[in-house]
């Protein structure tokens, strides 16, 4: 917003133009990471849940949904346990998929990282839920 006093002219600044928070979540899902980990690292696992589209060229992943396009960098990838991407636009955030096993249960469950504005807070894990619950039918879980 910007207000004149006494003929100068200053930004304040919005209480929510501070840094964007991490957000995580977790999720259970009911099969194994191996078929997991396909789904949230190949591009055409991606395009079954998490966008309408994705275009890989080496470790830059273009994301299209409805006409927009956002490119990230796979910056950190374990078989079967971890991908991340880096925002382009942004790099100082990235989204990121870790998947854990319990070691007695077996039971599989997905740690989601994102990074948001405390006012997007509840629009993004909003956003995360029903991504989720495309993935989870994808996957029969």
């Amino acid at each position: 917003m910007i207000c004149s006093v006494s003929g100068f002219r200053f930004c304040q600044i919005n209480r929510y133009m501070t840094k964007k928070a991490k957000i995580q979540l977790e999720y259970f899902v009911k099969c194994s990471p191996k078929v997991l980990f396909n789904r949230l690292s190949s591009p055409s696992g991606l395009a079954e849940w998490f966008a309408d589209d994705v275009v890989v060229e080496g470790r830059e992943y273009t994301f299209i949904w409805k006409g927009s396009r956002e490119i990230a960098e796979m910056t950190m990838f374990k078989e079967n346990k971890l991908v991340r991407f880096t925002w382009k636009a942004d790099d100082h955030t990235y989204f990121e998929f870790r998947i854990t096993q319990d070691e007695l249960t077996g039971d599989v469950s997905l740690i989601v990282t994102d990074f948001g504005y405390e006012h997007e807070k509840e629009e993004i894990i909003s956003l995360w839920n029903n991504h989720i619950s495309v993935l989870r039918h994808v996957t029969g879980s």
